[in-house]
């Protein structure tokens, strides 16, 4: 578990699903990544998956949900994908806690928790229309680095 001031970063489970299907179900969040809202059902099988970690022994997967402890909910997700000294980070937060700080706030927990493992290079990538993501690589200390990558802007920072 990853804590900060208001979060608390918790390892993915695939009993997460039944609440995350909920705090995840509006489309308008799939603007920018494509695809729909996940039945319960759907995004069990997928934390299943998940939870199992990557089949590629030289890369790991680390999934959390992020809680809001003062209202004992969880809002949405952080992610890391870890190759070498490399990390892919990605978040996502539920509509109704949008503009709250939640999603700046779960990304600087987890760019700090990657600081203490053997991670170097933190990277993550955002779509150049997606003004919210850009602040909240911002907030967790990564940088525009230019290059695109599928269409999104690749954000770095060295740890």
């Amino acid at each position: 578990m990853i804590s900060t001031a208001r979060l608390d970063l918790l390892p993915l489970r695939p009993e997460h699903a039944a609440e995350m299907a909920g705090v995840l179900a509006d489309p308008a969040l799939h603007a920018f990544i494509g695809g729909t809202p996940h039945t319960p059902e759907a995004l069990r099988a997928r934390y299943e998956r998940l939870a199992a970690g990557s089949p590629d022994p030289a890369q790991r997967w680390l999934n959390w949900v992020i809680r809001l402890r003062d209202e004992d909910c969880l809002t949405g997700t952080v992610q890391a994908t870890i190759t070498g000294e490399v990390a892919e980070i990605a978040w996502v937060v539920g509509t109704p806690w949008q503009g709250r700080g939640i999603a700046s706030e779960a990304a600087r927990g987890l760019v700090g928790w990657l600081g203490t493992q053997a991670v170097r290079t933190v990277l993550a990538h955002v779509h150049p229309g997606h003004h919210a993501s850009a602040a909240v690589a911002t907030s967790a200390g990564l940088t525009a680095t230019g290059e695109l990558h599928d269409g999104e802007v690749r954000w770095q920072r060295r740890l």
